[in-house]
């Protein structure tokens, strides 16, 4: 294992390098988009999983703050981001069965509402007046940092606590004291993927990024820590206007400018563009193994591009590998409820984490209010120390008999910061295969000072 200290922007990140793949020398395979490589399938996770009944506990209409740990999600069930959907609702969901079963007085939730994406804001719009008229504990979500961006007042208007799951745009770092999120900020896959590009010999770096807050900001720490390293950015730069606007489906010419500039490598942070941004710097005779993705469009582009296009081409995809006794176990609850497994898992863990961490400061703090769990959630993460527990139960025996607590989930965040973020994060690095497919090669585990 080595270490090495970057500086990106103001956030000094600490990062380890360690290997996290499977124990024998088998290469794990990729499962669908923006997911984790796995070596266990779905079915194979479910089966070592022990017997767990699960139950499918949706909101009724008498249970509020006042009375029930009431769970609002704004989650993508339609959009661009829909595929992120299952796994979240099976985090949550998840938690929810295993926090009614434990055994407390603590009765749990969920309401699940739609978050759509930024094409149309409309829609987490209304869904967020929908769920501040339901009186809910806690909403998680969004899953789109643009998304939450639109939502984010209006909970914390109605001191309602936000959770997202997977927000790592660091224009939402500290925005907020109703505003958490399980998902690190891209501080720290900025530095992850600036220092993988920096390792590998690259001076001169390209960008090609949709004008997003996420895409802006990931740009930005990418930017910081490849100029830390002694590296310059040759085109879509910081402050040079040179971004595309979200939706684009053309790039011929922000292609052409980029290789005009003569990079050594280029990033693309985009979601769907990628699909024709790849083509292009293909058709533009591009080498695609010096291009760099991040966890919008790290995915299986197995049925999306000729064999071979990707190879070689490495990303970053945020959150550590959860075991395959935890992914069982979502597969378990979503069969369950939604009559399907899941095809894959990210973020299902950072969301049944943030619906746990939510259960437990309302023990802590004696009721189901969103203001409790505002109070309480950082340091039942274990921002003021505490014995260490893995699950719900473990925590909440703790906290009947007076103790503080640091409980420890399967996304394997450090405890809250001050701004709301996890103050310690793995962050997965990911080398396309010859089919294309998105292969987990190693951990990258940073520090927020």
């Amino acid at each position: 294992m080595t270490w090495a200290k970057v500086m990106a922007g103001t956030a000094v990140l600490a990062l380890s390098l360690a290997a996290c793949g499977s124990d024998d020398s088998s290469t794990p395979e990729a499962t669908d988009t923006n997911t984790p490589s796995e070596s266990t399938s779905a079915s194979e996770s479910a089966s070592s999983a022990p017997a767990e009944t699960f139950t499918n506990d949706k909101c009724k209409g008498n249970q509020d703050s006042s009375n029930t740990l009431r769970v609002g999600g704004i989650l993508p069930l339609t959009g661009n981001l829909a595929f992120l959907g299952p796994p979240e609702i099976a985090g949550v969901g998840l938690a929810v069965s295993e926090i009614n079963a434990a055994g407390t007085d603590l009765t749990a939730c969920h309401d699940i509402q739609d978050s759509g994406d930024s094409t149309d804001m409309s829609i987490s719009s209304s869904s967020a007046q929908t769920l501040i008229q339901s009186k809910p504990s806690v909403v998680i979500g969004a899953a789109s940092s643009s998304v939450s961006l639109n939502v984010v007042d209006t909970f914390a208007s109605s001191k309602i606590v936000e959770i997202s799951p997977a927000n790592t745009a660091i224009d939402l770092s500290g925005y907020s004291p109703w505003y958490f999120r399980t998902a690190p900020p891209d501080t720290i896959q900025g530095s992850a993927l600036g220092q993988l590009i920096s390792s590998d010999g690259y001076q001169k770096i390209a960008f090609l990024v949709f004008n997003d807050t996420y895409g802006t900001g990931l740009r930005d720490a990418v930017q910081n820590t490849v100029e830390s390293q002694g590296g310059q950015c040759v085109y879509g730069c910081k402050g040079d206007g040179n971004e595309f606007p979200a939706g684009q489906t053309t790039f011929s010419t922000e292609v052409g400018a980029a290789l005009a500039s003569n990079p050594d490598a280029i990033v693309i942070l985009a979601f769907d563009e990628t699909k024709a941004i790849v083509p292009e710097l293909k058709g533009q005779g591009w080498d695609m193994s010096k291009t760099y993705y991040s966890d919008g469009n790290t995915a299986d582009y197995s049925k999306d591009f000729p064999k071979g296009t990707l190879e070689g081409a490495q990303g970053t995809i945020p959150g550590a590998d959860a075991s395959a006794e935890f992914k069982g176990r979502l597969d378990g609850w979503a069969q369950s409820a939604e009559g399907a497994a899941l095809d894959n898992y990210a973020y299902g863990p950072e969301s049944y984490d943030a619906t746990i961490l939510a259960a437990l400061a309302a023990l802590k703090g004696g009721d189901t209010t969103a203001p409790t769990i505002k109070a309480n959630l950082a340091a039942v993460s274990g921002s003021t120390g505490g014995t260490e527990c893995a699950s719900f139960k473990e925590c909440a025996d703790l906290i009947a008999g007076g103790d503080e607590v640091h409980y420890t989930g399967p996304s394997g965040i450090g405890p809250i910061n001050k701004q709301n973020d996890p103050s310690s994060a793995f962050v997965g690095i990911y080398k396309f295969d010859a089919n294309n497919k998105n292969i987990f090669t190693t951990t990258v585990e940073g520090s927020v000072e």
